[in-house]
């Protein structure tokens, strides 16, 4: 098994309720939950964060194939959002994702980008099957 990070993500929370602090492989990152939730809002809650993995992805994604293939295109946005739905008694997860060029982009391009937007490796992840394998340890 290879890990696709070289240094694994890690976290801290103490006795403020839901701020965190996030290492990652060149720093920290404060998550909160949002005031309403009962956190402070100091910094983005997971679904943000996930939602937010989408969005970077995809920009990524495209941008590396619009540069591989020479194509004109200066600016990309990416607008997403998430929702929940009762399903046959199942809760499934919706990502809706908005991508606009800041020009006009032929049609033929824009389906081959939805394409390319679809193999960007998180929509992958969200869409397929994901195994979530846990250890516990406790400190004495």
């Amino acid at each position: 098994m290879k890990y696709i990070l070289e240094n694994p993500v890690s976290g801290h929370i103490g006795q403020q309720k839901y701020k965190t602090t996030i290492l990652w492989r060149n720093g920290e990152l404060i998550t909160d939950e949002p005031e309403k939730l009962g956190g402070k809002d100091l910094g983005p809650d997971p679904y943000t964060l996930l939602i937010s993995s989408l969005v970077s992805c995809t920009l990524a994604t495209l941008r590396m194939y619009i540069d591989k293939k020479e194509l004109n295109i200066d600016e990309i946005q990416v607008s997403a959002n998430m929702y929940l739905r009762i399903e046959k008694e199942q809760v499934v997860t919706y990502f809706d994702r908005e991508i606009s060029f800041g020009q006009a982009v032929e049609e033929n391009t824009v389906l081959r980008l939805q394409q390319i937007a679809d193999e960007c490796p998180i929509s992958k992840i969200l869409k397929g099957n994901a195994i979530v394998n846990t250890t516990m340890k406790t400190n004495p």
